[in-house]
């Protein structure tokens, strides 16, 4: 009972209490609110997609930044409990929905963001390799959906290909940035890779199938 006692007690911290009060889906999105604070992700009017989007609290993070001139797409595979208001929602698997559905009727968007864990096993080698492919792919999307100057933020858990995606990213964006928020917990293996500023010139590369 004890220490079932302590993990609730360390699932329920201040980040914990702060995402209740402020009517937020989870705590995660703290994680969003620092990285913004420092690298300026997000704007108003801007045009943003979230891959695996639930519970919600990255897209009601962005809403409150990017404003009723903004345009807001959420995908995951799981239906949102909370509401979005102007946000257009997808349920459905990244892996499975063309390109043309994620846009919509948007020539491109100004920022994509993944907060996107992998179904995990609890063997390190096993969800490290996951994440990465996850990664990977909302880093394919990014290429293929953001506009030039458009920024990227996806999470990973660090893993034997870690520096080969992050000099991906710096291909394809001017500056890469790899972000601990201090939101995360500290038992956590996540960091965030931040890319910012699409460059022109990149080619896109067409995302990975499903591994």
């Amino acid at each position: 009972m004890g220490s079932k006692l302590g993990d609730r007690d360390r699932r329920h911290d201040a980040y914990w209490r702060r995402a209740k009060q402020e009517g937020l889906a989870a705590r995660a999105a703290f994680k969003l609110e620092e990285i913004d604070q420092r690298h300026h992700v997000l704007r108003a009017g801007a045009r943003v997609l979230d891959l695996g989007c639930a519970p919600g609290s990255w897209l009601q993070y962005a809403a409150r930044v990017v404003g009723a001139k903004g345009a807001l797409v959420g995908i995951d595979r799981n239906p949102l409990e909370v509401s979005i208001p102007g946000a257009r929602l997808m349920v459905g698997d990244i892996y499975q929905t063309p390109l043309e559905a994620l846009r919509g009727d948007l020539a491109a968007f100004d920022a994509v963001l993944s907060d996107m864990a992998p179904d995990t096993t609890g063997v390190r080698q096993t969800d490290q390799a996951r994440s990465e492919a996850l990664f990977e792919h909302a880093l394919g999307l990014a290429e293929a959906l953001l506009a030039p100057g458009g920024h990227f933020v996806g999470k990973i858990f660090q893993g034997g290909g870690f520096q080969q995606l992050v000099q991906r990213c710096r291909a394809s964006f001017e500056e890469v940035k790899i972000v601990k928020p201090k939101s995360s917990r500290k038992e956590s293996i996540e960091v965030f890779v931040v890319g910012l500023r699409r460059k022109p010139a990149a080619q896109p590369t067409p995302p990975p199938a499903r591994p």
